[in-house]
């Protein structure tokens, strides 16, 4: 049976970009709110495209890579040259969707340190300095990018999460950082039990939505 993920998937093969140009749904200089690098000054790009489909994303409107512009790399380079910092996160959706080789080129070239957000559930493009894994149950993450996590990253949306945390957590090296991040429509339901979790097992930390706190994008 065809579900609407099918569509989106057949959609951004079929309007797979040219090699220069990626989906971009947004693209933002902030602070990165989430994880090991909380609270720092970055440059957000958000393509367009994702099959993961969780049920409580707050940008489900990126999952369709087709409503979204294709724009060339080098301009999405050159607007995030325009700011002070120099450390790009790409996310998404689900960033992995798109070959992102050129995109890294680019960014090293104008001097960024370059991270991603993603799944894991695609195969890993581009060159990264930091790869944030956040594996979700309604698609895996490949197994050979388990192993290049620099930090795994766990949404909580209730108690049984945690265990499924520990899955994941056994299949990353021993130096990559461990969260817990509380799912926002739910934090304060499960925030308690984090913090208690956290106490029990001190290799995790917590990791909340700053941004959404002190209302910046």
């Amino acid at each position: 049976m065809e579900t609407i993920f099918d569509h989106i998937t057949a959609d951004a093969a079929a309007a797979a970009p040219a090699p220069e140009t990626l989906p971009l749904m947004e693209a933002f200089y902030t602070l990165q709110g989430e994880g090991y690098h909380q609270g720092k000054a970055a440059y957000f790009i958000r393509l367009g495209g994702c099959d993961v489909g969780c049920s409580w994303c707050d940008v489900k409107e990126s999952w369709n890579a087709g409503l979204h512009p294709r724009v060339r790399v080098a301009e999405i380079v050159e607007e995030a040259a325009k700011y002070a910092a120099r450390m790009a996160v790409v996310t998404g959706g689900e960033p992995l969707m798109h070959d992102c080789t050129a995109l890294t080129n680019r960014l090293y070239k104008a001097g960024f340190a370059t991270h991603i957000e993603t799944s894991g559930a695609w195969p890993l493009s581009g060159e990264w300095d930091w790869i944030c894994l956040s594996p979700k149950k309604f698609k895996a993450p490949r197994p050979e990018l388990l192993p290049l996590a620099n930090e795994l990253k766990v949404v909580v949306y209730n108690k049984s999460d945690l265990d499924w945390a520990e899955k994941w957590a056994a299949q990353v090296t021993r130096g990559c950082k461990l969260f817990l991040q509380p799912e926002w429509s739910k934090a304060d339901q499960v925030t308690p039990l984090i913090v208690e979790y956290i106490k029990e097992h001190p290799q995790w930390e917590l990791s909340l939505q700053l941004h959404k706190y002190i209302n910046v994008p």
